[in-house]
């Protein structure tokens, strides 16, 4: 399949390990994907999180299949802010760094009618897949962000180091990762943004960022 990618060159190496064996287009953003749909058989828009306007791009390609990055915000959302009006067919998927290429994909579909082209897509990519519910956040990333948020309270609280805290994790739940670790392959500013749209979502105190990592995410922004 031809695969196109819309983001930045490290979203476009992530997909080239995660579809070895299919061909990989790349554009840096929306207007010079346009030139390219024609020859894509799926895309996978990474940009549409900062660019949210841009749901526009998909409203007259009816064969377009596309894949929307819905970490900070449901796919509901994108198509409401054109009245829904979207001929091609759309799904999400988390786009953060470290959670496309893995065996199981987190998926959500716009609407009931277009899992069997999820199924169709998905085989032809040679990719696992489970559909989840559109919510902010999806269900891995919220997990894994509110681990990260509680790693940065017990360092706040003098309660242990973080070297420590990522040697208990995976030795004791035997996570590929520390919260820490992940937190930086993630991006704390990654982190920061996925717990502030769930906070805002669901007023659920598990998501109130720590203080600690709120520094470290000014500290690191421009």
């Amino acid at each position: 399949m031809n695969v196109l990618v819309i983001g930045n060159e490290a979203q476009q190496a992530e997909c080239a390990l995660k579809f070895a064996g299919h061909a990989i287009m790349w554009a840096a953003n929306h207007p010079k994907a346009i030139a390219t749909f024609g020859e894509a058989d799926v895309v996978f828009d990474f940009a549409i999180a900062r660019a949210p306007e841009q749901i526009s791009t998909y409203q007259n390609h009816s064969k377009l299949v596309a894949f929307l990055d819905v970490t900070t915000q449901p796919l509901s959302a994108y198509t409401r802010s054109v009245n829904h009006q979207v001929m091609a067919t759309l799904f999400g998927f988390c786009g953060l760094p470290t959670f496309l290429n893995r065996p199981l994909l987190e998926l959500t579909v716009r609407q009931n009618e277009d899992q069997p082209k999820l199924n169709e897509v998905c085989q032809a990519l040679g990719t696992h897949f489970s559909v989840v519910d559109d919510r902010v956040g999806l269900v891995t990333p919220r997990v894994i962000a509110m681990i990260i948020n509680e790693a940065y309270f017990t360092v706040q609280e003098g309660t242990a180091s973080r070297q420590d805290i990522d040697l208990a994790m995976k030795l004791g739940t035997n996570y590929p990762y520390g919260p820490f670790e992940w937190c930086a392959k993630i991006g704390v500013s990654n982190i920061y943004h996925l717990l502030e749209s769930l906070y805002a979502d669901t007023t659920d105190q598990r998501y109130k960022i720590c203080s600690l990592l709120k520094k470290e995410f000014l500290a690191t922004t421009f």
